[in-house]
């Protein structure tokens, strides 16, 4: 059976490095996937390349991965700031939710310190509460590693994952 799955990546690196083996996966199963940026971190981008470089690398990123051009949708939060912004994030991730109803949502995990991951998992829980929700954890934002749930990766997965990376 088809399924809709939505990632949510606080920035546009983050749905990749935290699943894009499982986004890769659920492509080549047949499945629709939709992925979520909130921040481009143009405020963070060094002197010596474009501002909308990570607009760039992630668009790429996306389509080596396999996800429709038309199911990347990027907003323009600035990066570190959005705990100032949480009512309009949630009210961006419910309108995301009624437009697109994912069977399935992945996000970052309620445990990472990141102050922006942090509060996309907040509020992605609040308005998602009713449905299937996984939570992906990176390394470096986390001081445990708590995971109940893991997604069997072939190969070829893990290897579009990479792929997917290089394009940073």
């Amino acid at each position: 059976m088809k399924k809709r799955a939505l990632i949510l990546a606080p920035h546009t690196d983050d749905g990749e490095f935290g699943c894009g083996g499982t986004i890769a996966k659920y492509i080549d199963q047949g499945h629709d996937v939709y992925y979520a940026a909130f921040s481009a971190c143009k405020q963070s981008v060094l002197p010596d390349f474009p501002e909308d470089i990570l607009v760039t690398e992630v668009k790429n990123a996306t389509k080596t991965l396999g996800i429709k051009s038309d199911h990347l949708i990027l907003f323009d939060f600035e990066v570190r700031t959005f705990n100032y912004y949480r009512q309009e994030i949630l009210q961006k991730i419910i309108e995301i939710r009624n437009e697109i109803k994912p069977d399935i949502v992945f996000m970052p995990s309620v445990n990472d310190i990141h102050q922006d991951h942090h509060t996309i998992a907040n509020e992605g829980i609040r308005a998602f509460k009713f449905s299937t929700i996984m939570c992906y954890e990176v390394p470096w934002n986390n001081f445990t590693f708590n995971t109940s749930s893991f997604i069997y990766l072939s190969e070829n997965h893990i290897e579009a994952k990479i792929n997917a990376l290089k394009e940073y």
